[in-house]
C-alpha cells in the first residue's frame, strides 16, 4: 500500500478579501504523479508552496512524512550568482566521479545538450550572476534533478526549454520513482507525465484520474450532469473535448468515463476549423502573394542561420515553426516582418522577400510592448478599434472580445499597469487581434497564459480566417492551431514535417546518434582532467577541411535545385517533361540528405 507523503488537512489562505483556497484537503502519496491546473491567480502556485511548507496555511494544517526528502523548483531560483554552474550542480564531484554517474550525465546532456554545455561560455565553470534567467532556472532544474528525493515540485519547469528539451523531462520525471507535483500550462507534457490532476477553482481544488486528456473527458461530464450555467466555459471544454477524441485518440490509454458518453457529448460539436471555407475566405482577403521568399540568407550578426531559403506562406496557410534554440526561427519572423513593414526596402543578408500587396501583418513577439499604465483595459483594446470582425459573419465589440480573453467586466476596468505578466500578454494578443490583420506572426505567444486563457485563443484562431506563422514550445498548441509544420534543424536549411514534431524529434535524435557515433570516450574512461570533447588539432583540421568541402558541394546543389525549380515551371504543360525533372530533384534531395548528416556528423569535432 502507497505511503502518504504529504497531508493536506482543511487548508484555507486569504489575500486582502480573496480566499484563494477554502477549507481543502489533499494528500500526496507514494508514486503520485500530479499535474496543477487553474486559472492564473486562482491560487495553484501558493498551493504547492503550502505543499513544500514554504508558506503558511491561514487555518489547517500540512504535515510531511518522517524524513521526506523535498525538491522544488520555484519561479525564481535561489542560486549563488558568485558561484560557477559546476558548484552549484556537481558540488565537489571529480570529473571522473561525476561523468561515470549515468544520472547525471543524462540530466546534464538532457538539459544542456552535452557534458561540457554548450552554448554556456566557460561550460561548467561559467559563473551564474551574468547568465540570463533561462539560463539561470535550467540549472536549477539541473541541480534538483541530480539530488535524490522522495517529492519533486515543479512550478511551470518547462518555461524556457525547447520541444526537445521538454520531450527530455518528460521522459526522465516518467522514469524517475519520486514523486511529482507540478504546475504547469504545457497540456502535452501534462498527457505525457501524470496520473492524476487537480483543478484549482475558486477556492476548491477537484481531483481527477488520469492525465489531462482524462481530465478534459471528466470535466466535461462533471460539467454536463452539473448543468453548470457557464455556458461559454462549458462551450470550450466540449470543443476542446471534440478535438482530443476526433483529432488525437490516442492522446490517452485510460479515459475514466465510457466512451459513448464522451461521444454523445461532442455529437453536435462540428469539427475546430473548416479549413476549405477559411483557405477560401482567406484567398478573397490576400490574393494570391503573401510572402515569397526567394534564395533567402537570414544572419545574426556573422553568424549564418539560414542559407538559400526558397519558402512560400500562401493565402489561409497555417504553419507551426520549430527548431533548436538559436536556429534562426525568430530572426526568420523578423526577416520577413521587416519586408512586411518596409513594403519591401528592408531585405535579408541575402536573397529577397516578396510580399503581397494586401498584406496586413500582426507580429507577436516575445517581449511585451508597453502601454500606458494608467490606461484601463478596455480602452487600451478601444484605442485600436470598437468592433472587429472574425470571418464569416461573426462580429465581436470589444469588451465581448475583452471577456472572450478573460477580462470580465470588472477586470475591464483595472489599469493596465497593475495587470500580471500573463495579463498583460492577454492583452497585448487581444489589440493585435482587434486591428483585423489577414497574416499572424506569433512567436511563443504561450508564455505566461493559464490553460484556460489558452483554450480561449485557440477558439478564436480557429475561425480566424488569414495566414499564420506559430513558433512555440507547447506542442499541444502547435498541433491544435496549425496544419502543417515546418522545422529549422540547425543546419541553416528549412524543411517541412508530413509528421509534424514526433518527426522533428526523432530527426534531431538521429542526429545526435550520428555526432555521438563520432564523440571521444567520456572522461569516466579516460585520466581524470581530460575533457570529454577534447578533439586532437590534427582531426580538428581534418574535418574542418571535409566541412569546407560539403559546404561548397552544398552551394551547389542549391543552384542546381533553383534551375530544376524553373525548368519544371517553365515545363508546367510538358508532364512527361515534368515527371523527368522531378526525378533528378528527388535524387538532388537525397544527396543533400546525405551531405548535411554529413556535416552534422564533423560539426562538434571542427
Amino acid at each position: 500500500m502507497a505511503v502518504n507523503l504529504v497531508n493536506v488537512e482543511n487548508v484555507s489562505k486569504v489575500y486582502g478579501t480573496r480566499a484563494l483556497l477554502d477549507g481543502v484537503s489533499l494528500g500526496v502519496s507514494e508514486g503520485d504523479r500530479i499535474g496543477v491546473v487553474g486559472r492564473n491567480g486562482d491560487g495553484k502556485t501558493t498551493l504547492i508552496r503550502m505543499l513544500a511548507k514554504l508558506e503558511e496555511a491561514d487555518t489547517g494544517r500540512v504535515t510531511h512524512s518522517g524524513g521526506l526528502h523535498v525538491g522544488v523548483l520555484t519561479q525564481h531560483d535561489s542560486l549563488d550568482p558568485a558561484a560557477t554552474v559546476r558548484h552549484e550542480v556537481i558540488r565537489d564531484m571529480a570529473d571522473h566521479e561525476w561523468a561515470g554517474n549515468a544520472k547525471i550525465r543524462d540530466v546534464l546532456t538532457g538539459l544542456f545538450g552535452g557534458l561540457d554545455l554548450p552554448g554556456f561560455p566557460q561550460g561548467l565553470d561559467t559563473v551564474i550572476g551574468p547568465l540570463s534567467g533561462g539560463e539561470r532556472r535550467r540549472i536549477a532544474l539541473a541541480k534538483l534533478l541530480i539530488a535524490e528525493q522522495d517529492l519533486i515540485i515543479l512550478d511551470e519547469p518547462t518555461n524556457h526549454l525547447d520541444v526537445e528539451g521538454i520531450a527530455w523531462l518528460a521522459k526522465h520525471l516518467r522514469e524517475r520513482r519520486s514523486a511529482l507535483v507540478c504546475v504547469t500550462h504545457d497540456r502535452w507534457f501534462l498527457d505525457q507525465v501524470c496520473t492524476r490532476m487537480w483543478d484549482v477553482q475558486k477556492g476548491d481544488v477537484y481531483e481527477y484520474e488520469g492525465g489531462y486528456s482524462d481530465y478534459v473527458f471528466a470535466r466535461a461530464e462533471r460539467e454536463r450532469i452539473a448543468a453548470t450555467e457557464e455556458v461559454k466555459r462549458q462551450n470550450l471544454v466540449r470543443k476542446e473535448l471534440a478535438w482530443l477524441r476526433r483529432g488525437a485518440p490516442a492522446r490517452t490509454s485510460k479515459p475514466r468515463f465510457r466512451v459513448e458518453a464522451a461521444n454523445e457529448l461532442i455529437a453536435d460539436v462540428p469539427p475546430p476549423r473548416d479549413t476549405s471555407e477559411l483557405m477560401k475566405f482567406a484567398s478573397t482577403r490576400l490574393g494570391k502573394t503573401v510572402f515569397d521568399l526567394e534564395n533567402v540568407t537570414v544572419q545574426a550578426g556573422p553568424k549564418v542561420l539560414l542559407k538559400h531559403v526558397t519558402w512560400q506562406l500562401g493565402p489561409g496557410d497555417r504553419i507551426g515553426l520549430v527548431g533548436v534554440n538559436g536556429s534562426g526561427k525568430t530572426s526568420l519572423l523578423r526577416s520577413m516582418a521587416d519586408a512586411a513593414y518596409s513594403e519591401g526596402e528592408r531585405q535579408p543578408a541575402g536573397g529577397r522577400v516578396v510580399v503581397g500587396k494586401t498584406v496586413k501583418l500582426a507580429y507577436l513577439s516575445q517581449e511585451v510592448s508597453e502601454l500606458d499604465p494608467a490606461l484601463r483595459v478596455l480602452q487600451a483594446v478601444q484605442q485600436v478599434r470598437d468592433r472587429v470582425d472574425l470571418g464569416k459573419g461573426r462580429e465581436m465589440t470589444a469588451g465581448q472580445l475583452c471577456e472572450t480573453f478573460g477580462f470580465n467586466k470588472e477586470k475591464q476596468w483595472t489599469p493596465v499597469g497593475d495587470l500580471s505578466g500573463g495579463e498583460r500578454r492577454r492583452l497585448q494578443l487581444l489589440r493585435l487581434l482587434m486591428d483585423e490583420p489577414n497574416v499572424l506572426f506569433l512567436d511563443e505567444p504561450t508564455n505566461d497564459l493559464d490553460i484556460e486563457t489558452l483554450t480561449q485563443l485557440e477558439d478564436v484562431l480557429d475561425g480566424w480566417p488569414g495566414s499564420m506563422v506559430v513558433i512555440s514550445h507547447d506542442r499541444f498548441f502547435i498541433e491544435r492551431t496549425t496544419d502543417r509544420v515546418f522545422a529549422l534543424l540547425g543546419d541553416a536549411t528549412l524543411r517541412m514535417l508530413p509528421r509534424g514534431i514526433d518527426e522533428y524529434l526523432e530527426r534531431r535524435h538521429k542526429m545526435e546518434e550520428a555526432v555521438a557515433s563520432r564523440t571521444p570516450v567520456a572522461p569516466s574512461a579516460e585520466k581524470p582532467g581530460i575533457s570529454a570533447a577534447t578533439v586532437s588539432s590534427k582531426e580538428g583540421r581534418a574535418a574542418k577541411k571535409e566541412l569546407q568541402k560539403i559546404e561548397r558541394q552544398l552551394d551547389r546543389l542549391s543552384e542546381n535545385e533553383k534551375k530544376l525549380h524553373d525548368q519544371i515551371a517553365a515545363n508546367a504543360t510538358d508532364f512527361g517533361k515534368v515527371a523527368e525533372l522531378d526525378a533528378d530533384l528527388r535524387e538532388l534531395a537525397t544527396e543533400r540528405e546525405e551531405l548535411e548528416t554529413r556535416w552534422l556528423e564533423l560539426a562538434d569535432d571542427a
